[in-house]
């Protein structure tokens, strides 16, 4: 089997420049080809949610506004996902609808890398659960619930890398791993099972799940 290194989380997620200690992980290479239209789809999907527009120019993301000049097929794809309605108050609101199943892919190959980095767990089966929906729309008490980590009182192995972010503070904001300020965070640690979450763009949370 063919391998190439892979940065965790993907650099499409991020923006330029990148951090300088980026993790870097070996993935299978036919594997690891078979995700780049997915992360591309995230890439733009997220940053037209974010912009409120499919325009190129509209973007804060200069990646993301690339692939929207470039990719006509893309950018009339995700603007099909777009509905404008009117509120009670005559305001117009606009919703998105993701197509789950490609934001998953994304989220689960990052969450797979996230736990062989920082615990040597290589998880090649399902995920027992994976959800994601924007922060906002968590309520109170569920943030709260999310943003707290740390798990059951498990402690990581000796001379794992979760070990040492936890003994000298690398990186960590509390427990989370903050990869860009804003950008990307995630957090790893053992509860029942493994758990992994993700914060994108400190607008969409995941949470993905491997059972004991």
């Amino acid at each position: 089997m063919k391998v190439n290194r892979d940065h965790v989380p993907s650099k499409s997620l991020l923006y330029r420049p990148y951090p300088a200690n980026l993790p870097v992980v070996e993935i299978c290479e036919d594997c690891n080809s078979g995700f780049s239209k997915d992360e591309e789809y995230l890439l733009v999907f997220l940053s037209a949610v974010l912009s409120g527009s499919t325009d190129p120019a509209r973007q804060s993301n200069p990646q993301a506004a690339a692939v929207l000049r470039r990719n006509e097929k893309l950018k009339a794809r995700i603007e099909r996902a777009k509905t404008a309605y009117e509120t009670i108050g005559d305001e117009t609101e606009t919703v998105w609808k993701p197509e789950p199943d490609r934001v998953r892919q994304v989220l689960v190959k990052n969450a797979r890398g996230h736990a062989y980095f920082e615990y040597g767990e290589p998880l090649m089966d399902d995920p027992a659960r994976v959800w994601f929906t924007p922060l906002q729309c968590l309520a109170s008490e569920e943030r709260a619930a999310f943003e707290i980590t740390g798990g059951d009182g498990v402690w990581p192995e000796v001379g794992s890398r979760m070990m040492t972010r936890l003994a000298t503070g690398q990186d960590l904001v509390g427990s989370w791993v903050e990869v860009q300020p804003g950008i990307y965070r995630y957090a790893v640690f053992q509860e029942g099972g493994l758990v992994v979450r993700i914060v994108l763009h400190d607008y969409l949370a995941a949470e993905i799940i491997w059972d004991a």
